[in-house]
């Protein structure tokens, strides 16, 4: 089949890969180009655009992630790993309050890979360009469908600004920007089911390099994922000797806007005692990449059961997008991927069939993914409200409800609900098995009975302001 995929992302690229390696045709479009860089340092310094900012933002592939490339794309974890990316195991992440910090068998496959989104890319893209049966349009925007009528319609082609481009099915990888609506609604057909939530989350990422002769403060490699009263933090060692750290405040915190200036983001890590042995080893490499305006959105083919259309899928971020705190953008493009693919094999020749297929595995594997980060956005852009308002925090629920917060909390103490929780965080297992697991309940309720609950002491909010106002 002829195959036309739009937007060389992660999932466009995976997308290509697989099915042409099914035997199909592909033709992947993209306004920019796809062409792979020279190295990954000119990778890192040409990926950052207004367009897609996401893609000089902290990176790091997770367990599921880093499953699906082994098991379907193996060449392409090969290569990661010949670029410099870092195997980073559950280790990494014990915090220091787990007293047993022993090694378990499955210990193996909660472990993450990490990387800029640069080198991820490159990797990819050289991989796609030797790969036959695959033609890459760099500098060729798609601007509209060609449709055929029926009931649905389906789609037969692209428009773009080179001419109309046949093909038998196409995939949308546009990204979070995805003109699908627009494009159905000039052919009369009907929109995508759209669910579109709340962010309300800022990033300001800046990578460092590790000094000549230097060498990182511990064995280990940093991975590091908070969340203060004032904003989240990240923090990973990437490839090549690179730390890569986001701080990220309520989009409504005006004063952390001024992140955007390399002398405000140093004031702020100056007051984080937690990153200061790593950061003394290293020079910033980068300016601070900023990203705002993030919503979540799900968009789905089906409406009242029935396809809006035929011969088109949505992929990656085109299909759904969140705050991508927890990392998993690049897991969920790979598996959005996988579903078209396998959709594909399935029914080759029957549309309506794939399309209630790949919206059968959206239900499945995507939806849970979407509602839990619409959870943990709200509960988290309440507590930074609060905190910038100076309010108090709201009475917590009974002792004998043991809620997601309880079970992150209990985490930190027992290895069993700490394993179970990175299954979860990792996207091995989906929230509900986890957090309705009664082992997983038993066991936070052993630890919330044990263990002082008080948390850590984080800097005051003051301090913040005045360390800003300074810089």
């Amino acid at each position: 089949m002829r195959i036309i995929v739009i937007g060389g992302s992660a999932a466009g690229l995976s997308a290509a890969l697989l099915l042409a390696r099914d035997g199909h045709r592909v033709e992947v479009l993209d306004r920019d180009t796809v062409e792979p860089a020279a190295d990954v340092e000119t990778a890192a310094r040409t990926v950052f655009r207004r367009s897609a900012p996401q893609l000089a933002q902290l990176h790091s592939l997770t367990p599921l992630a880093g499953q699906l490339l082994r098991d379907h794309l193996p060449d392409v974890y090969t290569h990661l790993l010949g670029a410099g990316a870092v195997v980073s195991p559950v280790t990494d992440r014990m915090p220091p309050t787990l007293a047993d910090r022993n090694l378990r068998p499955g210990d193996e496959t909660l472990s993450y890979l990490q990387g800029r989104r640069s080198t991820i890319d490159r990797s990819l893209r050289l991989i796609t360009a030797a790969e036959p049966g695959i033609r890459l349009c760099g500098g060729n925007l798609a601007t509209g469908l060609i449709t055929q009528p029926g009931s649905p319609p389906r789609v037969v082609g692209v428009r773009t600004i080179r001419g109309d481009r046949a093909a038998d099915i196409v995939l949308d990888a546009s990204g979070r920007r995805s003109p699908i609506d627009i494009w159905l609604a000039s052919e009369h057909i009907r929109p995508t089911a759209t669910i579109e939530t709340e962010c309300g989350i800022n990033y300001y990422t800046r990578h460092y390099r590790l000094q000549p002769g230097e060498s990182w403060p511990e064995p280990g490699r940093l991975s590091l994922l908070q969340f203060t009263p004032h904003f989240g933090l990240v923090a990973c060692t990437a490839d090549n000797g690179v730390l890569s750290v986001a701080i990220c405040p309520a989009a409504e915190d005006r004063p952390f806007r001024s992140l955007r200036y390399a002398a405000a983001y140093e004031a702020v890590m100056d007051t984080l005692p937690g990153l200061r042995k790593w950061r003394a080893v290293c020079n910033p490499d980068t300016g601070v990449r900023p990203m705002a305006g993030l919503r979540g959105v799900l968009r789905r083919l089906i409406v009242d059961g029935s396809p809006v259309v035929h011969g088109i899928h949505v992929l990656g971020d085109a299909a759904c997008h969140m705050n991508p705190t927890l990392g998993r953008g690049v897991g969920m493009a790979l598996d959005s991927a996988v579903r078209a693919r396998t959709a594909i094999r399935r029914h080759p020749d029957n549309a309506h069939d794939q399309a209630l297929a790949v919206d059968a595995a959206v239900t499945a594997d995507v939806q849970p993914w979407f509602a839990e980060q619409t959870r943990l956005d709200a509960a988290y852009l309440g507590s930074l409200r609060r905190s910038i308002h100076a309010q108090p925090e709201p009475v917590s629920e009974p002792d004998d409800l043991v809620s997601p917060a309880h079970i992150r909390t209990a985490a930190a103490y027992d290895p069993v609900v700490f394993r179970s929780l990175m299954q979860v965080t990792g996207m091995l297992r989906r929230p509900g098995e986890v957090y309705k697991d009664p082992v997983v309940q038993a066991r936070t309720r052993g630890v919330l009975a044990a263990v002082d609950r008080a948390g850590p002491r984080w800097v005051s909010r003051h301090v913040l302001l005045d360390a800003l106002a300074a810089a």
